[in-house]
Parts: structure tokens; sequence; C-alpha cells
């Protein structure tokens, strides 16, 4: 009898993580790990820190040595791009004109940039998702003296975290009336903000990009409030779009990214996704989330591999996230969204780098924390999260009470 095929498409942290234990799990037949990027697969994070800062070479953020997967009997197929599937015959199209037969299919398609529509053609304008783009951006470093970055959110944040470091005059510009707005809340933006400013960026909310100038490559951001600002570098980070071309073509459940189960599963059978491009059910906030980070990636991933291989596992973690800013260390749990009351412990402005933590409730429940430099509250948070415990904001602000003691 034939061995059974397992192909994983995509190879960044869900696909490399899924493939892996789609083995570990007991799969006996073949896998086949494809991407569309040449290079083995590597760590995301690091691209807009260490990597952008060139405190990391690229073999320094490797997922995985090459020879574990060939320990473990995954075929790599890097530089090639499935371009249709039809879960009918269960065979998938290579961009090379290869065809392919699966027996359990694995969507881990990742998400892609948004692109800014004015000047995204524009020489010297970047969006940051790939060791190429980073490389290209490291190219423009070499003379570039100003940046403009189009969007607060995290990645546009670290970037200029980096940058800013490296001497540049850097420009932040973004459309709401704070940084972080969709995330956290103003008690976070304003500490991020002052951040900011106290390293040399400066930080423009409630402004939108009318058009990028430039003659050979790009050189003056105009806003639509009529401010021209010089860049010789610009960087978009606007957000990001899950990648459901595939999953469009072979007619599976799509809503704000692939529909699965619990169980990592979509509308078919044998197909399952897992990561940045997946739509999943939430217990814990009782509806679907599609989560942009290294944890649901590689949890879900996880679950989905169980459950390909006929092992019963529900996915259901906590989500949880972290960001890098100069020698801050930004750590969330849980989503923020909705609530209805902060309680902050320590000193929010963090004058005395001693940290702080703040704590989300929604109907005396708390749904989120976010923490700096905090990392003991940070753990605690994580377990009372999950619990959607009720605690008095007088026990969490007073500073003499251990954290553990909040698990009490």
């Amino acid at each position: 009898m034939e061995s059974k095929h397992c192909i994983v498409v995509g190879a960044s942290h869900a696909g490399t993580s899924l493939a892996l234990q789609v083995r570990k799990e007991g799969w006996e037949g073949r896998i086949t790990l494809v991407s569309d990027e040449a290079e083995l697969p590597y760590h995301r994070p690091p691209l807009s820190k260490e990597f952008l800062a060139g405190a990391k070479e690229l073999n320094d953020i490797r997922l995985r040595p090459e020879k574990v997967f060939k320990t473990n009997a995954i075929e790599l197929l890097l530089g090639n791009k499935i371009v249709d599937l039809n879960c009918g015959t269960k065979r998938v199209l290579l961009a090379d004109g290869t065809e392919l037969h699966y027996d359990k299919l694995a969507l881990c398609t990742g998400a892609s940039p948004i692109a800014l529509a004015a000047g995204v053609a524009m020489h010297g304008v970047h969006t940051i998702r790939s060791v190429a783009d980073i490389l290209l951006i490291k190219q423009g470093l070499q003379t570039a003296k100003t940046a403009v970055i189009i969007g607060a959110g995290y990645i546009g944040l670290e970037a200029a975290a980096v940058l800013a470091k490296q001497g540049l005059d850097v420009t932040v510009l973004e459309m709401q009336s704070r940084v972080l707005a969709r995330v956290t809340s103003t008690t976070m933006s304003d500490y991020m903000e002052s951040l900011h400013r106290d390293h040399g960026v400066k930080i423009l909310t409630s402004t939108k990009v009318l058009s990028l100038e430039g003659e050979s490559s790009v050189e003056v951001v105009v806003c639509e409030d009529g401010q021209r600002l010089p860049a010789d570098m610009v960087i978009v980070g606007i957000g990001v779009r899950p990648n459901i071309d595939l999953a469009v073509k072979a007619n599976l459940a799509t809503d704000n990214g692939i529909v699965v189960n619990n169980h990592g599963q979509t509308s078919n059978a044998d197909v399952y996704a897992a990561g940045d491009c997946t739509s999943h059910p939430s217990a814990l906030y009782g509806r679907n989330l599609r989560l942009e980070s290294v944890q649901n990636a590689n949890d879900q991933s996880r679950v989905a591999a169980s459950n390909i291989c006929g092992i019963d596992k529900v996915y259901d973690a906590v989500p949880w996230f972290w960001s890098d800013q100069y020698d801050v260390k930004l750590q969330m749990v849980g989503l923020s969204e909705g609530f209805d009351q902060v309680v902050i412990r320590g000193d929010a402005t963090n004058k005395a780098k001693t940290g702080f933590a703040l704590f989300y409730f929604k109907e005396n429940r708390l749904i989120a924390a976010d923490c700096i430099a905090r990392p003991k509250e940070f753990m605690a948070a994580k377990q009372l999260v999950v619990r959607k415990s009720e605690i008095a904001a007088e026990l969490l602000m007073d500073e003499s009470v251990e954290p553990v003691t909040f698990l009490a």
C-alpha cells in the first residue's frame, strides 16, 4: 500500500511546527513542507528588531537547522508555491507545474502586509514581513538619513526604535488619535508615545498620508493636512491581510481568515489550517478570533497536527504577545477590547524604571493585562485571564503583595 502523504503549505512558525509535530505524533508516511520563500524557515519577530538592527544574522534566527528536517524525513520544497488546490481530487498544483496528491493538507499560509495605495511601488518604500524585506531596508540604511514610518502598531514602533538607535531622523504617522489604539488603553499609548519621543522620534497622530513624491525614489511624504515630510526611506506598517486565496479557490469557508473548528479543521475534513491565516473559535471570548502571534501559530499548529494523526485535541489557548522597543519589554496577555475598567499596578509613567502592569476588566472579570518589565504579573495574569477571575482592584494595586498571591 502506498504511504499516506501530508502536505503543509507555508513554512513559517505554524507550518514548521505542524510538520514536525505530525511526525512526532506518529505519522509514518510522507511529509512535504512547501514555502514560496527560498530560505530555510526562520523566526519572524526578530525581523523588525535584532535582524534589522544587525544584532543577529539570518542563521541566528532559523527555526530549525536543516538537519532536523532531514532527521524527521520532512521534504522541503523551498522557493516554490502552490497555486491551485482541488479538494475533490486531493491534489495541489505548484508554480513549477508539479502536481502532488495529498491525504491530509495543512494550510499555514500566514498573512501579507497591506499595501499603501499611494506610491507603494516607489523605490525606498518598504514593508516588514520577510528576510528579503529587511535586506532591502538594510541596503537603504547605508545612505538614508530620514525615515517616515506609516502606522503606529507594534511593527511600526519596533522599526522606529531600531532606526532611531541607528541615528536616523524618524517620524511615525498614525491615522488614529493615539499609537496602538486598536490593541491597548490610552494609558499604555501615552507611555509608548513618551518612550519614543524621549528617544527623539516624532509621533504624529490623527495624520493620514495623501501621497508619496519623488523622482527615482521616495523623497517626500505628503499628508492630508498639508504637511510635507522629507523621507529617504518609508516603512509601511498599516496591518496585514490573511492569505486565503488557496482556500477561496478550493471553496473552503472563509471569514476574515480560513475558518477552522477547535481541532484546526477547515470546512473540508481532510484540510486543516493554523496560524495567522485562520479564524478560530475561542471559548474564552465567545467568538471567532484571528490572531497574529507566534504563540497562536505554534500552539494551534500542534493541535491541528495531533488531529491530523487521529489524536483528539482541542485548541483554546489564551492569547499572549510581546514587543521589544529600545530596552523595554512589553508583554501582553488576553484581548482588552471592550474593557470597562483598568487597574494600574505601579507607576504607569515608568519614570522610576520599576515597570508597571495594567489589568483590564469587563463586567468585573479580568480579560487582559499589559505589563512593562513585570514578568511576575504577566505570568499571574495568564492564569487569571483563563479563569475569568474576579479580583479586587486594591489587591492588584498593592505593591507589597506578591503577584503569585493573586492566584490564591
